[in-house]
């Protein structure tokens, strides 16, 4: 039987890109979460918006037993303060990316790119 073959070391080149990839995801699934719940067109405003909640998920997911309830209401209330929505229709847009990034991720996988995720939607 032939030894296992070591996998190749990630370099930060490809951490960086897979980083990048999933931020593009990420806004892209954000953007039209926003397009859908409040109509809005601004990309830039997305992959922005993503990359701050991505953040405040990161701090605060860690919380010993209510990490995840608070990261999910920061992640609502980072949406609400770039959107200017209120909470209900912040939390449609998280639904609504969420259901974004799960088809975008879902044709990237078919085309043999699935080591990317959605960065700043959570769930993906």
């Amino acid at each position: 039987m032939p030894p296992f073959a070591q996998p190749a070391p990630i370099g930060l080149e490809d951490r960086l890109l897979a980083f990048a990839v999933s931020l593009l995801v990420g806004g892209a699934a954000l953007q039209a979460g926003t397009y859908v719940v409040a109509e809005t067109r601004d990309y830039g405003h997305a992959v922005v918006t993503a990359l701050l909640a991505a953040l405040a998920w990161a701090v605060l997911e860690s919380v010993p037993l209510v990490g995840g309830l608070l990261a999910i209401v920061a992640w609502v209330a980072v949406v609400k303060w770039r959107y200017d929505l209120g909470w209900l229709r912040s939390a449609g847009v998280g639904v609504a990316a969420w259901a974004a990034a799960v088809v975008v991720l879902a044709a990237l996988e078919l085309v043999g790119i699935g080591s990317v995720s959605a960065l700043g939607v959570p769930g993906t």
